[in-house]
């Protein structure tokens, strides 16, 4: 009734008219037949329980285990783990989230990267974490192979419950690296979230989710952290790049399209074992900060809801992630944002950040709309915040002056179940006796397990307590795939939103092209980290020279092409404080801004003066027409943000916008070998009056820009290239 297969780190069980299992070559952990069938033993008594059994309902084996847990084990699941980084790079970003192996760090390490960490196989033991972030990795192989061996430890604990990996977003593009029809890579490229919205197809998002699955379970990722459903309706937010942008019928079907692609498995029509949970965010909606700035900073911790539009940014959660069209119905779970969402409850009267808000969390998500799933915390509430703008310290905001296990009890009793970005035990314990105190041990007893309830859904639900592992040869030749990446690379093209056409493209095969120089001053990014003034390429010459013949002045040309992305501009410094985030590049003098700040202390930023770091590129463009008024000029912008274009658009005589594609998709539609039929998922300004004039919180109410062929560059726009 049953056969077993070598697959190296693990053994796989087929039950033959039952359940596929997966067990550790080296686990402690005995198999049990019963009725011709093999069963885990997964917490070693020799017998068969409810939660071990496959046959049972869902409902009945999670009630099960949940009785067998600890209040130990329950804290260990509210906790999810920091960044984890399984990469041997020597980029500041694997170093920084790299452990240390047997008390030495990697480079002094014999071992392999897919090795378990200390402090890895201490949350797993000492802190009874099964919630881990996955970032960086070296490779798919790595990747199958470190969540084999973080399965393997789990395995043997208490009760043997099994791991659950998530990741945040991981198909972005790498601008210079070439499609080839023929070959694989490391995982499937695609546009950015906003560029998969400028394709106006929920198809494609569906496609992209499908085939997204298939790669994160290939290489062990079981929940994805995202889709960011966020209404994009400030144009200065830096997270608008990550959304699908602000039209609200748009943003609600792309997200119900991406949370049944990701959870819809191929063997189920519902949840089976190759879904994939989602994890929607962020609850009520992060889009509207006030002025444009971000709740990853005390200095931006406010939503502000200036045109009472509050209810419109609920929209993509209650008809698109918890409305779904497949077997799985709703989202798995809900992240809150940091941000406090002013004034919002008027029951309490509370202003605290999202994430401990009673209101929005249980009355409103829990009790309003029936959700039942997990909420999850964004990562690092419950930690200190020094500083207002130091990106990796805690974001407790509205409630600074709790103590970190105060938070955690604030948190579980606004009604979230997990913690983001949190390893340690000690504080969910001590909320924990706090409730005992206050309501009593049976009371809030309960409380813990009705989360444990949740959490353990989303592991049962994608079948890890049958078979957590992955085979790591098919993870190599599944991941990136040439057919994956062929999808990706038709949505990269699909994405490209054709602006302006001054009969300037298509341009003809072995054109003289010039593309000059970009000239960045010194800026900051989002870690804080100072990026040094720099001269760059903006495109590889092998790339360019497929299509066109690049030459290296601007006499010689034929056609200028001006590669050039949003513009950049600090929004808080030190000793300025308070700046404006301008949307042009040239000097903006905030005239036209509040005087006094809709929430918190004062934070006016008014007749303020800022400058883009990228200025040079929109210098450069207008010089270059002046110039040489004769030759044609296009321009080619990688939009963040929504952009303000009146600087430089009557200088191009042709503009397209990309939202993070392969220039190769770029040159396929500059040449003519694809015709653009991108179009635009927001409003492009008319200028910084219109952007300082409009709500925060409400979508499409900017003045757009015309430009001088007298098209408007508003949601919906795009040309097609005849």
């Amino acid at each position: 009734m049953y056969t077993k297969e070598d697959k190296g780190q693990w053994t796989k069980i087929n039950n033959q008219q039952g359940a596929t299992l997966g067990i550790s070559k080296d686990s402690q952990v005995e198999l049990l037949e019963v009725d011709d069938f093999l069963f885990k033993d997964l917490n070693q008594n020799g017998k068969l329980d409810p939660y071990e059994d496959w046959r049972l309902p869902l409902e009945e084996r999670i009630a099960d285990l949940v009785n067998q847990l600890t209040i130990e084990q329950i804290a260990g699941l509210m906790l999810y783990s920091s960044h984890q980084a399984v990469s041997s790079s020597d980029d500041e970003f694997s170093k920084m989230f790299r452990g240390t192996y047997n008390g030495k760090t990697f480079e002094e390490y014999n071992g392999s990267i897919a090795d378990l960490s200390d402090q890895q196989k201490a949350y797993l033991t000492e802190e009874n974490i099964r919630h881990f972030l996955l970032t960086v990795v070296d490779s798919p192989e790595v990747s199958a192979t470190w969540s084999n061996h973080l399965q393997a430890a789990a395995e043997v604990t208490d009760l043997g419950i099994p791991v659950n990996i998530s990741s945040d977003p991981r198909h972005s593009t790498n601008a210079d690296t070439e499609f080839n029809a023929g070959a694989g890579g490391d995982i499937s490229k695609w546009p950015e979230q906003l560029g998969l919205a400028a394709t106006f197809d929920p198809s494609v998002v569906k496609e992209f989710a499908d085939i997204a699955r298939q790669e994160y379970r290939a290489l062990g990722i079981t929940t994805a952290l995202s889709p960011q459903i966020d209404l994009a309706t400030e144009p200065r937010w830096m997270r608008f790049d990550g959304t699908f942008g602000e039209g609200v019928d748009l943003v609600t079907a792309m997200a119900q399209a991406y949370c049944d692609g990701f959870q819809t498995s191929g063997d189920a029509n519902g949840w089976g074992s190759s879904s994939v949970n989602t994890m929607a965010k962020h609850w009520p909606g992060g889009g509207s900060g006030e002025a444009g700035r971000d709740a990853h900073f005390g200095y931006g911790k406010y939503a502000v809801y200036p045109g009472k539009n509050f209810e419109q940014h609920l929209q993509p959660f209650l008809n698109g992630a918890l409305n779904l069209q497949d077997g799985t119905k709703k989202a798995a779970a809900i992240m809150p944002y940091y941000t406090i969402s002013y004034q919002i409850d008027q029951q309490n009267d509370e202003d605290v950040g999202n994430g401990y808000s009673k209101y929005l969390v249980t009355d409103l998500l829990r009790e309003t709309y029936q959700f039942g799933g997990v909420v999850c915390t964004d990562w690092g509430i419950t930690e200190d915040a020094p500083h207002l703008d130091d990106f990796f310290s805690g974001k407790p905001w509205g409630v600074e002056d709790l103590t970190v296990a105060e938070r955690h009890y604030k948190a579980l009793l606004a009604g979230v179940d997990q913690f983001g970005g949190n390893n340690e035990l000690a504080p969910v314990m001590q909320a924990f006796n706090q409730g005992v105190e206050d309501f009593g041990e049976a009371a809030f007893t309960k409380r813990f397990r009705a989360s444990a309830k949740r959490l353990l859904r989303n592991i049962f639900q994608v079948g890890l307590f049958e078979n957590p592992y992955v085979d790591v040869q098919a993870a190599e030749q599944l991941v990136g795939n040439a057919d994956f990446m062929k999808k990706g690379y038709e949505a990269q093209q699909k994405s490209i939103v054709l602006l302006k056409n001054q009969a300037a493209l298509p341009l003809q095969k072995g054109t003289k092209v010039y593309i000059p120089k970009n000239q960045l001053f010194e800026q900051q990014n989002w870690f804080g980290q100072i990026i040094p003034a720099e001269e760059v390429d903006p495109v590889q010459m092998v790339s360019v020279n497929k299509y066109f013949e690049r030459v290296t002045t601007s006499e010689e040309s034929e056609t200028i092409l001006c590669f050039i992305t949003s513009p950049a501009t600090p929004s808080y410094q030190t000793e300025e404080r308070y700046l404006p985030i301008s949307l042009q590049y040239g000097t903006y003098q905030a005239t036209k801004a509040r005087k006094e700040a809709l929430a918190g202390e004062s934070r006016s930023y008014y007749n303020k003066t800022t400058v883009a770091s990228n200025v040079r590129m929109m210098k450069q463009i207008n010089e270059l027409k002046q110039k040489y008024p004769e030759k044609k000029l296009v321009v080619v912008m990688n939009l963040k943000n929504p952009t303000i274009v009146s600087e430089f658009e009557q200088s191009a005589d042709a503009i397209l916008a990309e939202f993070g594609v392969q220039n190769q998709a770029i040159f396929d539609v500059l040449s003519g070998e694809f015709k653009p039929q991108g179009r635009l998922p927001f409003q492009m300004p008319k200028d910084m009056t219109t952007v300082e004039t409009q709500q925060e919180d409400v979508p499409l109410d900017m003045d757009v820009y015309v430009d001088s062929d007298g098209h408007a560059y508003d949601f919906g726009y795009g040309l097609e290239m005849r």
